[in-house]
């Protein structure tokens, strides 16, 4: 009971990584509070679940395993975690801001009148009073987010419903074992119990997926390139300069709605976010909502004829020149120091 739960997604038997950095997260947040750390996973031949959460610090994990539960789909899964979080009455429940998270969290949250904030960047515990009612409330959620085109950030609470429901972006928290020896409990449920013949009237009849061709997320290495790069064939500078030092090319979302690189490279708030060993900036000016997306980079080198470019406020290193000018030099020297 009041435990915080952890949704997971989880594909061909593996568990999303926006999951298990939630389990991070949420195994944090659970010392914090004092409360166990719960996992919730649905779907079909789900042995070894167990051995992919529990080094995470969970301390309960429950299963829903069926053949009708795989692949997602919206109705069985909404009533699986509507009728467990009616029974175990968690005080926090989390999932990815994904296509699933995003389809099956309001459904939940609907479902129970718990409201839910989608697409937070962090999470914190902490009070709140409410000088109008006199009351102080402790131990919240702080569900925290952009807002207004990324103008501001929110701080979103919610004092008096439960659970506490958010969705949160991939990328953004830490993936972190707590102890490979951490074993929790196994609770299995008879998924009858908690799904009616009537959640099955929708079935995939089939699934076409294509994998994506980039890996932008998990390089330690990436070279971004902005509208100021000046054209799609600029951009071939970045692919060079990525090929040479083992790195991804990524893009802002003004190179991609310029046309420059595709809608899957690109980094910020409405893209990916990412936190390489190593983030060359090319002519990005470093908007808010691009800087969302790369600040937590160990090493930012900004490449910009503007010097003052708000995203040199934040780089490590600046070059003050044109992509031209710089990228190709940056490649010779690379070439000729490295072995």
């Amino acid at each position: 009971m009041n435990n915080l739960f952890v949704y997971c997604e989880i594909e061909d038997g593996q568990v999303a990584d926006v999951s298990l950095e939630l389990l991070t997260k949420g195994r944090g947040l659970a010392n914090t509070l004092g409360c166990k750390l719960e996992a919730v996973a649905a779907g079909h031949n789900l042995e070894g679940i167990g051995a992919q959460v529990f080094p995470y610090g969970v301390d309960a994990l429950h299963l829903f395993d069926d053949a009708r539960l795989a692949p997602y789909t919206s109705l069985p899964h909404t009533s699986v975690l509507v009728k467990l979080f009616e029974e175990e009455k968690p005080q926090i429940a989390l999932m990815g801001a994904t296509s699933i998270g995003r389809d099956l969290g309001p459904r939940v949250s609907s479902a129970l009148g718990s409201g839910l904030t989608a697409d937070c960047t962090s999470l914190e515990i902490g009070p709140h009073e409410e000088k109008k009612e006199n009351k102080v409330y402790e131990n919240l959620l702080y569900q925290i987010r952009p807002a207004f085109g990324g103008n501001i950030v929110a701080t979103i609470i919610n004092p008096e419903c439960r659970p506490q429901m958010a969705t949160v972006r991939e990328g953004v928290m830490k993936k972190e074992i707590v102890s490979a020896d951490y074993k929790g409990e196994v609770i299995r449920h008879e998924v009858n119990k908690y799904v009616s013949d009537t959640d099955f009237v929708v079935a995939v009849i089939d699934r076409q997926m294509e994998k994506s061709k980039t890996n932008i997320k998990g390089s330690p290495i990436i070279v971004a390139g902005g509208y100021g790069v000046g054209s799609k064939e600029n951009f071939q500078l970045l692919h060079d300069l990525a090929a040479t030092i083992g790195g991804e090319v990524g893009a802002s979302r003004a190179a991609v709605d310029a046309g420059y690189s595709e809608h899957e490279r690109q980094i910020g708030q409405t893209g990916v976010t990412v936190r390489p060993k190593l983030y060359i900036a090319c002519g990005i000016s470093g908007q808010i909502q691009h800087i969302a997306g790369m600040q937590e980079s160990s090493i930012i080198i900004s490449v910009n004829n503007d010097p003052n470019a708000p995203i040199n406020t934040i780089a490590d290193y600046v070059i003050t020149g044109t992509v031209e000018e710089v990228l190709p030099k940056m490649i010779k020297y690379y070439k000729k120091n490295t072995k």
